[in-house]
């Protein structure tokens, strides 16, 4: 008789202990391949396992090294933020429901603050929805915008009472504000949390973006109830704090965006690397950046990156028999280039990449320091520039690669391309 064999061999749990920092845990592979991690003993002060605890919750898993240069910072003024503007809502909830004839207790403003987010509101939500590529363009513009519109619309709120038989058109107006500050900060969430996500790691940093803002919305919110108590009884008090407030949290949002390294290139960001590859031969990543950036006045032209101008229309740009010519420079070049004044004019086809974008551009600097005059660039003058660019390129985007910036695209916020 032959003695059969068992199926399968009896597995043997893989496990193994560390010790680290007076903690010591147990890794063990699971039979369907997890790996499972238990805490055995851990003899720290209980100051350290808050710290930890707290870590864990709020921040994204495995920080501070999965996500980018700033993400502590813009963490810490999103907190400051979120808190001022709960507070904020209180108080506006509460001067609009005196400017309606009732007479609110804190706790009631803040039982009610869901109700008085409908009507003018959705009109501003329409409205700014329609503006989805300039956000793209300039997400840190366009979420500081969002703010400053929130607070001119709680602002509004605040001073109803003063006119309480304009209430419906002040509430109106300002709910309207709001509407559309609720979209643009939605809309630029996104590139902003994605900048972060240095392993791709964007639903865990989302999260605990989340579990941040909920928190100190919270907090916000006991803040305000305090306030509304005591110093924000009278209109007084809330013409006083409430600016104060709002230039908190206003604050608060722009140094969120100086601490955003947003990777992707659009206008000002191009000119930017460009302009200190010039200089300096060396590419400057979105870390670098990220204190450079004009977040009030992004299209402004940067001399030492060739003054290049994107989005005008080709009809408004050059003319039909200039564009012959430049197409026979540039014959497989998706980038139109026409000087004159004090600026370059580039436009672009339809499918151009963030490649090409730099492209022309390169060349509209190089041929902008080769000639100073404010006439229209020379043919010869766009050949040799053309000639300088192809050179330097490979070794160029090469390094903007390894700095982390995508090259796969360009968001010149709505700008007017051509197809031939």
């Amino acid at each position: 008789m032959h003695k059969k064999k068992p199926d399968k061999e009896p597995q043997v749990p893989v496990f193994w202990f560390e010790t680290s920092d007076s903690v010591c845990r147990r890794f063990q592979f699971e039979p369907h391949g997890q790996l499972s991690v238990k805490l055995v003993n851990d003899s720290r002060p209980i100051y350290h396992r808050m710290v930890e605890s707290f870590l864990n919750k709020f921040f994204p898993s495995g920080y501070p090294y999965s996500v980018n240069e700033g993400y502590l910072r813009y963490t810490q003024f999103r907190a400051l933020q979120h808190l001022t503007s709960a507070a904020l809502s209180v108080l506006s909830t509460q001067s609009l429901l005196f400017a309606a004839g009732l007479r609110p207790t804190p706790a009631q403003a803040t039982a009610v603050s869901w109700i008085l987010k409908d009507g003018m509101q959705h009109v501003g939500k329409l409205i700014c929805s329609n503006l989805g590529a300039r956000m793209d363009s300039e997400p840190k513009r366009w979420r500081i915008f969002a703010d400053v519109l929130y607070d001119l619309g709680t602002g509004l709120e605040v001073l109803s009472p003063l006119c309480p038989q304009l209430f419906l058109e002040v509430a109106g107006l300002g709910n309207f504000a709001k509407g559309m500050a609720v979209v643009a900060a939605r809309a630029t969430r996104l590139p902003i949390y994605s900048s972060f996500a240095k392993e791709g790691n964007l639903s865990d940093l989302f999260a605990k973006g989340e579990a941040i803002s909920t928190l100190f919305n919270v907090l916000g919110i006991g803040v305000g109830i305090q306030l509304a108590s005591t110093i924000c009884t009278s209109m007084q008090g809330k013409l006083v704090v409430g600016p104060l407030l709002s230039i908190v949290h206003i604050y608060s949002v722009v140094e969120e965006m100086k601490a955003t390294p947003v990777n992707t290139l659009n206008p000002q960001r191009t000119a930017l690397v460009v302009a200190d590859f010039l200089k300096a031969g060396n590419v400057s990543s979105p870390a670098d950046l990220r204190y450079k950036e004009d977040l009030l006045f992004p299209g402004r032209l940067i001399e030492d990156a060739g003054n290049v101008r994107v989005g005008r229309s080709l009809g408004k740009v050059i003319k039909p028999s200039k564009l012959y010519e430049l197409k026979i420079i540039f014959p497989e070049e998706k980038f139109v280039l026409n000087g004159g004044g004090k600026c370059i004019d580039m436009v672009l086809e339809q499918d151009a990449s963030g490649e090409d974008a730099l492209r022309g551009w390169l060349v509209a600097a190089y041929a902008a320091q080769m000639e100073k005059s404010s006439q229209e660039l020379g043919v010869g003058t766009l050949q040799e520039a053309y000639e300088k660019m192809n050179d330097v390129f490979p070794v160029f985007l090469r390094a903007l690669q390894n700095k982390g910036w995508h090259t796969d695209r360009f968001l010149d916020g709505a700008g007017s391309r051509f197809a031939l």
